[in-house]
């Protein structure tokens, strides 16, 4: 096992508590559904989403909780594997794992304790809103496009 695994599971765990830390912020200190302008075109608004990205399933009542949130454990248990499995010269994929990991356990946590992730970053332009989403899936975002361009460039040297 490499040396550098605990620094990126370090990073994960950092992605975690920034993520449980505002999302417990926002449920306490936020009404439902109502939106707290920040900036043009940015808001706080609490929304509870029992679905996977973009809501999707979340109409499918219930069975979706225990189903997302064992596939986030299983590819939180890949993950950590695949990061004790990686060359200390890897960093940018470590990076990359780890914030994929800290964000699906982010998210897991939610869906595990309340049946629902909270999200509450909402980003629009007149009507048209981005999906609600949370530092969890920031952390998971930036993880998967590192991902790719992991696997588009970095693969090719």
């Amino acid at each position: 096992m490499p040396k550098n695994y605990l620094m990126w599971l370090f990073l994960s765990l950092i992605i975690l508590i920034l993520d449980q830390i505002t999302k417990t912020w926002v449920s306490t200190h936020l009404s439902y559904n109502q939106p707290v302008n920040i900036l043009p075109y940015f808001d706080l608004r609490l929304l509870h989403n029992t679905g996977a990205a973009w809501s999707i399933l979340a109409d499918q009542g219930g069975w979706q909780r225990w189903f997302l949130s064992a596939l986030a454990i299983i590819v939180s248990i890949v993950i950590m594997i695949w990061l004790t499995r990686l060359d200390s010269k890897q960093r940018w994929l470590a990076c990359a794992l780890a914030l994929i990991l800290g964000g699906a356990l982010g998210n897991v946590v939610d869906r595990l304790i309340y049946g629902y992730v909270v999200d509450f970053i909402d980003i629009y332009y007149q009507a048209w809103h981005w999906p609600a989403f949370n530092i969890a899936d920031i952390g998971i975002s930036i993880g998967a496009v590192m991902l790719l361009i992991d696997a588009i460039i970095f693969k090719q040297e």
